[in-house]
């Protein structure tokens, strides 16, 4: 039993060591990726295009200047979104367009050349090339990595997320300042329209006592209506006789009574 367990013990640390020397292998061979990428990084030069001419993409601008050498990489900046929308707008070019760009050779005495030599020049090619007319705006850069390229493009986004950031917050600031005032303008709305009504409605009241304190106080108004005079009794109407005027008797028989 003791023999048994001493075997799966080295049998166990053997297998550490090999899982150790496997990782190990791992970083070294990194690391010796690493330094020679950093040895190649060393040898490359990095051209500057200041403009970018219309119609002008990645693969068109490494299909022209691989003519002239090895390229590695190759960024261009694209245009402000606001530029873009406004040109499709006015019905012009509907792609994307880009600003400025970088472009990396594998090597600086090639990077140097190409920047000699077609600096100011006409971009040329074929005449029906929507940029044959187009100049060359390129700048060989002297001790310049792509590294700093990405740390500055890294910065920017950074910055440029950060003011996305600020400008958020104060709209949310707005927003939430103007729906408290639209909040309390109602609220104030809605007290005022009471106390509107509650002085309505002592305002009639009051009109309402003030009328019953009128009629009260008002003078008794006796209206006065004519009455006939009483029918006599039937025997003093039997008794009663009429009697002619006596210038209706003297007009009758023509003579003075």
């Amino acid at each position: 039993m003791i023999k048994e367990d001493m075997e799966v013990k080295d049998s166990a640390i053997g297998d550490g060591k090999e899982k150790n020397g496997s990782v190990r292998n791992r970083k070294n061979k990194r690391k010796l990726m690493l330094m020679e990428e950093a040895a190649k990084a060393g040898k490359r030069g990095i051209c500057y295009l200041s403009r970018v001419p219309p119609h002008m993409d990645p693969l068109k601008l490494r299909q022209i200047l691989s003519h002239y050498g090895e390229i590695q990489r190759i960024y261009l900046v694209p245009e402000n979104p606001d530029a873009q929308m406004n040109r499709k707008r006015a019905d012009g070019f509907r792609g994307q367009e880009f600003s400025e760009g970088w472009v990396e050779f594998t090597k600086k005495s090639i990077a140097k050349r190409v920047a000699k030599m077609l600096n100011g020049q006409q971009m040329g090619g074929k005449k029906r090339s929507s940029f044959y007319y187009d100049i060359w705006n390129i700048k060989y850069l002297s001790k310049f990595k792509w590294d700093d390229l990405t740390e500055e493009i890294a910065y920017n986004n950074a910055v440029r997320e950060q003011k996305l950031a600020l400008e958020l917050s104060a709209a949310t600031k707005e927003r939430d300042f103007f729906l408290s005032q639209a909040d309390k303008s109602r609220v104030m709305s809605a007290i005022e329209e009471k106390r509107l009504k509650k002085k309505q409605k002592v305002t009639e009241n009051s009109v309402e006592s003030s009328d019953v304190q009128k009629n009260l106080h008002r003078p008794k108004f006796i209206r006065h209506f004519p009455q006939k005079a009483a029918v006599a009794a039937e025997g003093a109407r039997e008794n009663k006789k009429t009697r002619l005027s006596k210038d209706t008797i003297a007009a009758v028989f023509g003579g003075s009574s």
